[in-house]
C-alpha cells in the first residue's frame, strides 16, 4: 500500500511540474520582444541596402554600409535589452544578449570612428557587466 502512495506522489509531481513548464512556455510564447527585435534589425538591414542602392550615402563621407549595419544591430539589440530590463513580465537573464549586442556595436562602431579605443570600451564594459552579475546573481 505504501508502494502505491508513493507512485500516486510520484505522478502528483510530475503533473505539477508539467503545469510549471506549460506556464513558463505559455509565458514566452506571450513575449513578443524578441520578435520585435529581430524584425527591427531586418528592417534597419533594409533601410541601409536601400541607402547604398540608391546613392543616398554619398550625402555623408563617412557612411560604411557594413559598418552602419552593425552599429545600428547593436543599437537595437541593446535597446531591447533595456526595455526587458525595465518590464518585470519580460524579464529574464540578458547577460548573453547584452554581450552580443556590444559586440555588434564594437563592429560597427570600429569600423566607423577607429577600432583601437571603442573595443578597449566594450570590453572593460562587458568585463564590468560579467562581474556585476557574477556578484549580484539574482536566486
Amino acid at each position: 500500500m505504501s508502494e502505491r502512495r508513493r507512485d500516486e506522489k510520484k505522478e502528483e509531481k510530475e503533473e505539477k511540474e508539467e503545469e510549471k513548464k506549460g506556464e513558463k512556455e505559455e509565458k514566452w510564447r506571450r513575449d513578443r520582444g524578441n520578435a520585435l527585435v529581430w524584425a527591427a534589425i531586418l528592417i534597419w538591414g533594409a533601410l541601409v541596402i536601400l541607402a547604398e542602392t540608391t546613392d543616398y550615402k554619398e550625402n555623408f563621407s563617412w557612411w560604411e554600409g557594413w559598418a552602419v549595419f552593425f552599429a545600428g544591430a547593436g543599437a537595437i539589440v541593446l535597446l531591447g535589452t533595456l526595455i526587458r530590463l525595465l518590464k518585470p513580465e519580460h524579464r529574464r537573464p540578458v547577460i548573453g544578449v547584452l554581450i552580443l549586442g556590444f559586440i555588434l556595436l564594437g563592429i560597427g562602431l570600429g569600423s566607423l570612428v577607429g577600432a583601437g579605443w571603442v573595443w578597449v570600451v566594450i570590453l572593460l564594459v562587458l568585463a564590468s557587466i560579467i562581474l556585476i552579475s557574477a556578484f549580484f546573481r539574482r536566486r
